[in-house]
């Protein structure tokens, strides 16, 4: 059981970067979910799937998986290219691309 170590990304419906500071350690499913045959809903056996730790650094959730004896894999976010743009180029003479209202 390999567990994951991961600093989640910003969601889409969030503009700031609240919760993405941190890091999570998760545990993979161990057991496949079903749906209940009487209600239709959808339940597992695994517990473990419910949890998630979370850490300030990704060196301390290394230290949590390695001190409890559980190999991980650590997934480094990706920086996103911001491109500084200005408004005024919306209304350059040069501009590529054609201006429609």
């Amino acid at each position: 059981m390999q567990v994951r170590i991961y600093q989640p990304a910003k969601t889409a419906m969030q503009s700031g970067r609240a919760q993405t500071r941190r890091w999570v350690l998760e545990f993979p499913p161990a057991a496949p979910r079903f749906a209940d045959p009487l209600m239709g809903w959808t339940g597992s056996t695994d517990t473990q799937r419910q949890v998630k730790l979370n850490f300030d650094t990704r060196e301390e959730a290394i230290a949590y998986a390695e001190k409890h004896g559980l190999a991980y894999q650590v997934e480094l976010p990706q920086q996103p290219a911001l491109q500084p743009k200005a408004y005024a180029d919306n209304f350059k003479f040069d501009r590529i691309g054609r201006w429609t209202h």
